[in-house]
């Protein structure tokens, strides 16, 4: 057996049911794959995305449900290290990329802006663009169940807002496109399982922005949620579901005030003494 089918096969028996019915659970809840739909899956290097990348083309051959997949890479100005360790992983997973190339380090570097706020933004902007030529209505990121419910407490801590992160949405400027989070239901600590048994090295964050620094203050917002969040888990061992599930159970009865499609609501709106 191929080193790349030893890879896979650990997805759908080892690893089958922290990963595999996790990943399928979702296609199948929130319909994010669909006949006849052409799937760009968007690979960033990282392990979340490289296993994601390995769902689908497994999905592709098995699945009862006809659908096309790309896979491909937006170079932003990666190094070459970090360029290089890609195209060796993408050969070792028996992953066909398609690798574009940016200027989005070059830029973010030199504005006066939040330079990973304007990174993610052209990143995005570029993903959906290269996508939409490669005749593709789908873009798929590697989003996962702690991004889900880090995302949530860091809006609440640091945003003022009560704001989640949707396993598919409707693209704002391209039309007829859509972003899909296949592993939605997938543990982060479950995704590092998985490249560790399979002995898989893959690139962290690869922004030359991030390359400068050193005292530890990039995402350091996030890094914080992630230690709040194993903390409060030392006396309640249900923390990370509660906070899932309380994205599904938002009751707007006891809410001052809420907002939909940019339009704001208060409850005074409505009140009656």
């Amino acid at each position: 057996m191929e080193r790349y089918q030893e890879i896979e096969q650990s997805i759908i028996t080892r690893y089958r049911k922290t990963i595999w019915s996790r990943f399928t659970k979702a296609l199948k809840e929130y319909k994010l794959i669909n006949e006849g739909d052409k799937v760009a899956v968007c690979i960033s290097g990282g392990k979340d995305s490289m296993l994601l990348a390995k769902c689908i083309q497994e999905l592709s051959r098995h699945s009862k449900i006809a659908f096309e997949a790309e896979y491909i890479v937006m170079d932003p100005g990666y190094n070459e290290k970090n360029r290089l360790k890609i195209e060796e992983n993408a050969r070792l997973l028996n992953l066909p990329i398609k690798i574009f190339e940016t200027n989005i380090f070059n830029v973010v570097t030199e504005t006066d802006q939040s330079p990973c706020y304007l990174c993610a933004r052209m990143r995005r902007g570029f993903l959906y663009d290269n996508a939409q030529k490669l005749g593709c209505n789908k873009i798929a990121l590697g989003h996962h169940f702690d991004d889900v419910i880090e995302t949530t407490l860091m809006s609440i801590l640091y945003g003022g807002e009560i704001k989640a992160m949707l396993p598919k949405l409707h693209s704002n400027n391209f039309d007829n496109m859509q972003l899909i989070r296949p592993l939605y239901y997938v543990k982060e600590k479950d995704i590092k399982a998985w490249a560790q048994y399979n002995e898989l090295e893959f690139i962290r964050c690869a922004c030359r922005f991030t390359e400068k620094v050193d005292d530890g203050s990039m995402d350091s917002k996030r890094f914080e949620i992630k230690n709040l969040i194993a903390d409060l888990k030392k006396t309640n061992v249900n923390v990370e579901y509660n906070i899932f599930k309380s994205i599904y159970n938002v009751n707007l009865d006891t809410m001052i005030g809420y907002k939909t499609d940019d339009v704001r609501h208060h409850f005074m709106d409505d009140y009656i003494d």
